[in-house]
Order: C-alpha cells, then sequence, then structure tokens
C-alpha cells in the first residue's frame, strides 16, 4: 500500500535521537500530501499545508513515468466515485487467497517505494538524505538497510553483526519488533503501522536468524553476506512462485518472466538501479487495499480482532505495542495455509482469506482516524482512503486505464480493453448508479487507473488481468533484475530450503522461520 515519503530512525538511532520525535514524523508522512520526482519531469505533485515545492527535491527517489499523462477528472466525479467503493452494502466476499498475503504485500510494497528523509514535505534535502540505503529493487533493504557494517545501520544487528534484532512481548517472549519505547527498531518504521505488517516484518527478521544458524558452518566474516544472498533470493523466488500466481493471471506473470518485460523499462541495463513507476506504485499495486478485512481471527484469545484493533497493536499508529502484549501474537495458521492436516492446521471457521480484489473497499477504510492522516483532516472526505487514492492519482495526471491499453497494444501486448458496460456495471462491485450520467460518462471514458486495474480484477474472479498484471509483473521482474541478489540473472537458482528445491512460497518461509513448531507459529495456543 504505497506511502512515499516516510522517515527511517536507523541513521539517528546511535546518536541517541528522541524516537518519539521520529515516530510523530513517520505518521506525518504516512498519508501527507506528497511529491514526486519523477525523471524527466522533476518534482509533481502538492506539499503538505500549502507550502511550495522543493526544487532541489528532485535528486530524491526515483520514480518513472511508464504511460502518457492522463486527463484530470473533476474532483467532484472522484469523490463520487470514491464514495461508491466504499459505500454500505454487500462488498465482495473473500475469495480464496489466505489473507497473510494482503500484508505480505504490504510489506513488499514497504521494500520498493519509501524516502527516508524525517523532513516535512516541501523542505530542503539532499541527495544522500533522499536515497540513503534504499531502493526501488526487491532487495529486502527494509529488512537489513545498509548492512551491519554500515555506520548507522548496525543498531539492527544483534553486537556480532550476523543476526536481527528481535524484540520481546510484556510476557517475555520473543515474538516482537525491536523497539525503544514504542518505535520499533527497523530501517523502514512504515512496517510497524499495522500489527500484521509488523507481525510479517518479525517473520523475515526470523527466517534470516534462521539461515543464519543453517550456516554454522561458513567462516563468520562471510556468513552475513551469504545470508542476506540466500534470504533475498529465496525471497524472490516466493514472490515469483507463490504472490504472483495469487494475485496476477498465470499467463502474463509466465510470459514477462519467460519473455521480458514491453513496458517497464525494456531496455534497462540488468545491473542498473530500477526506478519505480508511478503506474504501479500509485495504481496497479494499491490493489492490496481492497484485499483488507474489517475484522480477522486473529488467535485463541482474540478470535473476532477488528482491523482497528490491529492498528491500534502497533507503535506507529497505536499506543499498544511498548512492548507488543504477549496475546496479541500471530497465529499464523490462521493468515497462511502451513498443512493439510495435523497441528499447523486448523478449520474453515478459523482461517482468514482476503476480500476480493475488485472495486469495493472494508467500511473502515473509508474513516482513517487521525494518528494515520498526521492530525484531522479540514475535508472529511479525506478520511476515505479511495478519494485519498483516486487524487493523488490526479495530483500526478497518472494515465488512465484506456491510456495503458492503448500502449500496451503500440508495444506488441495482447489486451482485451475493458467495454463502457463492464466499467460502470462491473461483477457485484462498486455501484456507480450514484455518479451522475455526465460524470459516469467521464468515468467510463477517462477511468482511473486504479479504479479500471480493480474492475479487470473484479471481472476476473478477484485476479488481475491485462492491464494491471502486465504493470505489476514487469515491475516485479525489474525489481528482481536490479537487485544486487537476483533470481532473474541467476536462473540457476533452486531453493535452498524447500524439500524438493522446487516449492518456497510464504508456508515454506513461515515453517522455516518458526522451525515448523506449532509453540512458536502459534504461541497462544488453540
Amino acid at each position: 500500500m504505497p506511502n512515499v515519503v516516510h522517515t527511517d530512525p536507523a541513521a539517528e538511532a546511535v546518536a541517541g535521537v528522541d524516537f518519539t520525535r521520529i515516530r510523530d514524523a513517520a505518521v506525518l508522512h504516512r498519508h501527507a500530501a506528497e511529491t514526486f520526482t519523477i525523471e524527466g519531469e522533476g518534482v509533481v505533485g502538492q506539499s503538505a499545508a500549502g507550502r511550495p515545492l522543493a526544487a532541489d527535491a528532485a535528486s530524491g527517489f526515483r520514480f518513472s513515468r511508464v504511460g502518457p499523462k492522463g486527463k484530470r477528472l473533476p474532483e467532484g466525479t472522484l469523490r463520487k466515485l470514491a464514495e461508491a467503493m466504499v459505500a454500505p452494502g454487500p462488498a465482495g466476499s473473500p475469495d480464496g487467497i489466505p489473507a497473510g498475503y494482503t500484508y505480505l504485500g504490504q510489506f513488499v510494497d514497504h521494500d520498493l517505494t519509501m524516502d527516508k528523509t524525517p523532513r516535512m514535505l516541501g523542505e530542503s534535502v539532499t541527495v544522500a538524505e533522499m536515497v540513503q540505503n534504499r531502493s526501488p529493487a526487491l532487495d529486502l533493504d527494509s529488512l537489513y538497510s545498509a548492512g551491519p557494517s554500515d555506520a548507522g545501520s548496525e543498531v539492527f544487528f544483534t553486537a556480532d553483526g550476523l543476526k536481527l534484532k528481535v524484540g520481546r512481548t510484556d510476557n517475555n517472549l520473543p515474538f516482537d519488533l525491536p523497539r525503544q519505547g514504542e518505535t520499533a527498531i527497523i530501517p523502514d518504521p512504515r512496517n510497524d503501522e499495522n500489527l500484521a505488517v509488523a507481525q510479517t516484518h518479525l517473520a523475515f527478521i526470523k527466517f534470516h536468524n534462521a539461515v543464519i544458524d543453517e550456516l554454522a558452518s561458513v567462516p563468520a566474516a562471510k556468513r552475513f553476506a551469504k545470508a542476506r544472498r540466500a534470504v533475498t533470493k529465496h525471497y524472490q523466488w516466493m514472490l515469483r512462485t507463490d504472490y504472483l500466481p495469487r494475485i496476477c493471471r498465470d499467463a502474463v506473470v509466465d510470459d514477462v518472466f519467460a519473455h521480458g518485460r514491453k513496458l517497464v523499462a525494456p531496455d534497462a541495463a540488468k545491473t542498473a538501479m530500477p526506478t519505480m513507476p508511478i503506474e504501479f506504485s500509485i495504481a496497479a499495486f494499491r490493489l492490496g487495499h481492497s484485499m483488507v478485512r474489517a475484522q480477522y481471527s486473529w488467535n485463541k484469545v482474540f478470535p473476532a480482532a477488528t482491523l482497528q484493533q490491529l492498528f491500534d497493536f502497533s507503535g506507529l499508529s497505536g499506543t499498544g505495542a511498548n512492548p507488543l502484549p504477549g496475546i496479541w501474537i500471530a497465529d499464523w495458521r490462521r493468515l497462511h495455509e502451513l498443512a493439510g492436516s495435523g497441528p499447523l492446521h486448523v478449520g474453515a471457521g478459523k482461517f482468514n482469506r482476503a476480500m476480493r480484489i475488485d472495486t469495493r473497499m472494508v467500511d473502515p477504510l473509508a474513516h482513517l482516524r487521525n494518528e494515520t492522516l498526521g492530525g484531522a483532516p479540514a475535508d472529511p472526505s479525506e478520511r476515505n482512503l479511495a478519494f485519498r487514492n483516486l487524487m493523488r492519482a490526479r495530483m500526478v495526471r497518472l494515465a488512465s486505464g484506456q491510456d495503458m491499453v492503448a500502449l500496451l497494444k503500440s508495444k506488441g501486448v495482447n489486451v482485451t480493453p475493458l467495454t463502457k458496460q463492464q466499467i460502470l456495471q462491473g461483477a457485484n462491485g462498486a455501484d456507480l448508479s450514484g455518479l451522475t450520467s455526465t460524470q459516469r460518462d467521464a468515468v467510463a471514458a477517462d477511468t482511473p487507473l486504479w479504479f479500471y486495474v480493480l474492475r479487470e480484477a473484479e471481472l476476473n474472479g478477484g485476479v488481475l488481468r491485462g492491464v494491471g498484471a502486465r504493470i505489476v509483473a514487469e515491475t516485479f521482474h525489474r525489481a528482481m533484475e536490479g537487485s544486487k541478489a537476483s533470481i532473474v540473472r541467476d536462473k540457476a537458482f533452486k531453493p535452498h530450503f524447500a524439500a524438493d528445491q522446487q516449492t518456497f512460497g510464504m508456508p515454506e518461509l513461515l515453517k522455516f522461520a518458526f522451525d515448523s513448531d506449532p509453540a512458536k507459529l502459534n504461541p497462544n495456543g488453540n
């Protein structure tokens, strides 16, 4: 769920800076008005509180525009469209995707997109402050930063520089993020903005530490580097073989990884640093917002936890993570399918599946809290996440769905465009009857890309196809290709931590990280 400009306490942690201030800055940046440094265009957007755009911010985190500039629909039309996306009524039913993948997607997004400057938007920043230790590549810099030898990143590691630090819950169990007060000591503080993504980050910490143990025979001087490469490649393999096929049409993913890209930097040097397409960050990969549930069967203690509670028990959005209460540790069996039977399996009544990828969002996302927004908005519509997404795209003149169909066709990609009837009626998704006929005609002619991608998925059983699948698959391919450790470049790679050296998905990662031990995957019991 992309949020581009955020803070990172790592660089200042060693100097003993007040972590409360860092946390407050992170909250402010999470949903503030944004600026984007787009290659060839400079700074695009609107700064918070009316401040002018900073001319020297043009050297920040590198975004790119792969499509044309689109037409700006009237704000009133976008407001009505956003209201339709969160209107009361039967939302799309949970589909076949386990709910854990919703927050894996958020973790991945934070690995791909971030500016780490703690300054207010619109203020002057240097190149080093904007891009230090972060990249739009699938390289887990949100987990490792620049590594234990970097002055400023060593705070994330144990004294020997091999393992990542783990925090303890209030009952002294090693199942929390490391903290100073409420602030999580991790490279990307956004990974502590809700409990589900925080526990996902913890699972990756545990996975790295388990790999370090597995490599005990490797000389200490080489062990961390070897472990990071192995973890990164297993992560990429999991995304390629497990995550992407769940959210995108298989044929599109297979075509991109077998035959290369047509849209996202098709001629880029393989080892060059990737850029982040705004069509991905601002539209296509916001698919996860539609997957969010209003309630989760979290664990034995909380079989009906609300989405609000998952935010409350995090350090960045709530006040209940200082440290995390042990009764809030995740039961991973309820979020990912770990086994068909036995102690790692839970029945259908306890298992969580994500909401269908479609043009609907659950009610809590229509009423974002002041803590999430960094303050009370002047316009109540700004509490609606759908409205914020649509206005962000309008701000940068993002291409419409129709623009992207035409572009893909010009590049020889076979894409079937949505008809006017499909855009306006969908398949049990957002009901656009509340828009005026003029507004409906405008949406059908120049469909906001985010809505178009979601409507495509809605008409495809909750799986991205066409424009959405192509943007997501190609961006992932480029982000893997440009990583220092890359399964795209290393075509001989096979998972080392899988029984058949082929199947390694999120369930396998979790089982390796937690020793396949039910007491670790579910500390609160059945």
